[in-house]
């Protein structure tokens, strides 16, 4: 009996310690896991409220458009369209500092020679920078690309040929075609340039009339290269530039006929008819 009761002693001693062993090793694990989860939860809260901050758009540089009707001199409107209505006809818009536009039309009548007929459009578009839509200067690249493929696709058309026009602007693009209506035969050229955040369309046409020779591709190009580029810097001699305020979407300006686009058939129509009754009589 007394060799018994040390032995059992022992016994229960050394069963003891792996039962601590076990209860220390649970009380680290779990306060590991709390610690680790409190930590990650921290660290998620953390990341959560920090937003990223947008860069700010590049000011726009102009803040204003020029006078269409004044944007081409005088001299030059004369040498390119005889007989024109002396300063132009404005288009319609709801805010000239966002869109505006002129034309000029005229016929040189040669009598029995014939007579020569000749029409001019400049047209200008600004786009102010804004932050959820860009800087101006991306937003007026961005149209200067649809006008040209605009261009490219009028109606009618015939041999377009698109090609770059340096020296104009920061780009430009010269687009040539024909066009045969009213059985009359028209050699067309518009100019689409940006400079900044403004896009400027000008188109220059004309065509013979009562027998008269069609004026030649080249000759109609180069003039409407010369008003394009007498346009283009009138943006940066009279438009206002700077960091520019908030402003109205181009798109929101009431349209106006755009030399990247051909006047109403109708008025069209109307002054062809014109031009030819002047030749015959």
């Amino acid at each position: 009996m007394h060799r018994s009761a040390p032995r059992l002693s022992r016994i229960l001693a050394c069963a003891a310690v792996p039962l601590m062993l076990v209860a220390v090793g649970c009380s680290s694990d779990s306060g590991s896991g709390a610690e680790g989860k409190k930590n990650a939860g921290s660290s998620s809260s953390g990341t959560g409220s920090t937003k990223p901050t947008k860069p700010a758009v590049e000011p726009a540089k102009f803040t204003d458009l020029p006078d269409a009707c004044t944007s081409i001199a005088k001299k030059t409107i004369a040498e390119l369209v005889p007989e024109a209505k002396k300063g132009g006809t404005a288009g319609r818009s709801s805010d000239l500092s966002v869109r505006g536009s002129c034309s000029w039309n005229g016929l040189d009548d040669k009598g029995v020679k014939g007579s020569q007929y000749r029409w001019l459009d400049v047209a200008f578009t600004r786009f102010g920078s804004d932050q959820s839509l860009g800087s101006g200067a991306a937003r007026a690249t961005e149209d200067y690309t649809k006008q040209i493929t605009k261009e490219k696709a009028s109606e009618g058309a015939q041999k377009v040929a698109a090609a770059a026009a340096p020296g104009i602007g920061d780009e430009a693009t010269a687009i040539t075609y024909s066009l045969n209506k009213t059985d009359e035969d028209f050699e067309n050229a518009t100019i689409v340039a940006r400079t900044g955040n403004v896009v400027v369309t000008l188109t220059y046409n004309g065509a013979g009339y009562a027998g008269a020779k069609t004026p030649s591709a080249a000759d109609i190009l180069k003039d409407a290269q010369k008003a394009a580029k007498e346009a283009v810097a009138a943006v940066g001699a009279t438009a206002g530039s700077g960091s520019a305020e908030a402003t109205p979407p181009a798109g929101d300006a009431e349209k106006t006929p755009s030399a990247g686009e051909p006047e109403d058939d109708g008025k069209k129509d109307d002054k062809k008819a014109s031009a030819k009754a002047t030749a015959k009589s």
